[in-house]
Order: structure tokens, then sequence, then C-alpha cells
């Protein structure tokens, strides 16, 4: 069994923060979607306003994955936490570590007075939504996701 720290991302954390980000989106089939600077990224993580916050997954002193969150409110549900990002590197997936992430986002929700979390995943990511399935997730069948981009 592979040692592994979770904790409390730090600003010094960002530039492997913006790999895990780029391995995602090759994975995700959109590596020409990352369009934020790392300088944007830091300024919005540990800025003057900071607006998410994640834990890290540490192996030995190496960064392996993360889990971003950030504040949401719902009119109908209220004060929620979304996980923008659960990511561990390929080649420590399906080690256990993307379940402490999501364990430590989870505790971290409950602990802060959050009534749920939400989050998206695409729906060909068969690994994810099982993963997402053990905790008794439930899926929004028919809401389209927009965006406008500016």
């Amino acid at each position: 069994m592979i040692q592994v720290k979770i904790r409390t991302a730090q600003v010094e954390d960002a530039p492997l923060l913006m790999e895990l980000v780029r391995e995602l989106a090759i994975f995700e089939l959109a590596p020409n979607e990352v369009t934020v600077t790392l300088e944007e990224f830091i300024d919005a993580g540990f800025g003057s306003k900071p607006i998410w916050k994640a834990f890290v997954a540490e192996v030995g002193n190496q960064i392996i994955g993360m889990s971003l969150y950030y504040d949401r409110y719902s009119t109908w549900k209220g004060k929620r936490l979304y996980l923008e990002d659960l990511i561990v590197t390929e080649t420590y997936r399906k080690t256990g570590i993307g379940k402490l992430l999501f364990e430590a986002t989870l505790q971290y929700a409950k602990e802060n007075q959050y009534n749920g979390m939400v989050w998206q995943v695409l729906d060909w990511n068969e690994s994810a939504i099982k993963f997402y399935d053990k905790y008794q997730a439930k899926y929004n069948a028919g809401w389209l996701n927009g965006s406008i981009e500016f």
C-alpha cells in the first residue's frame, strides 16, 4: 500500500495543479480548452479574493491528485459545494486516491454546513460514473449545461 497524504493546496502547488488540469483536459478530449494562465489560476485560488480551494494528494513529495472546489448557492437547495475537478494522475488511478480526495471534500462540506455537493461528469466517462455511483450519486437528466465566454 502506498503512503498518501491528503492536505490543503498551497500557492506553491499551483504549477503542479495546472499540470493536472491539462492532463484532465487531454483525458476529456479537450486539450486546447485550457486557456487560464498560471497567474490567473494563482490569483483565483490564493489572491486577495480567492474563489476556489483544493485538496491535494501527495506520494512522497509529489502531487499526484487534487480535488478543486468552491461555493455554490441554489435557490432551491441552499448552500452547496461545487466540485470542479477530481483528478488523479494516470499512473495512480484505481489505487484509492480518488476516494481519499472525494471523501476529504465531502467531509469539508459536512463540517462547513453545506447541505450537499454537486459536480459534472461526462456521460461517456463510465469509470467516473461507477465511482460516483458508490456514493449513491444522483444525475439530473434533462438539464443542458449553458455557458457564455468573454
